[in-house]
């Protein structure tokens, strides 16, 4: 047991999962505040295509 909880392989794949998470998060969050300026944005840019 005590080999178990000295063992930290797999520690660095979780704190990049906990780091992408992170990051994930406060990307969605800043999409939902800037939501109407993104879909402005798409809708000129989709426009501007045609």
């Amino acid at each position: 047991m005590k080999g178990f909880w000295s063992d930290e392989r797999g520690q660095g794949l979780v704190e990049y999962a906990l780091i992408i998470a992170v990051i994930a998060i406060a990307v969605i969050v800043a999409m939902i505040f800037l939501r109407d300026q993104l879909s402005n944005i798409f809708s000129n840019i989709g426009n501007n295509l045609t």
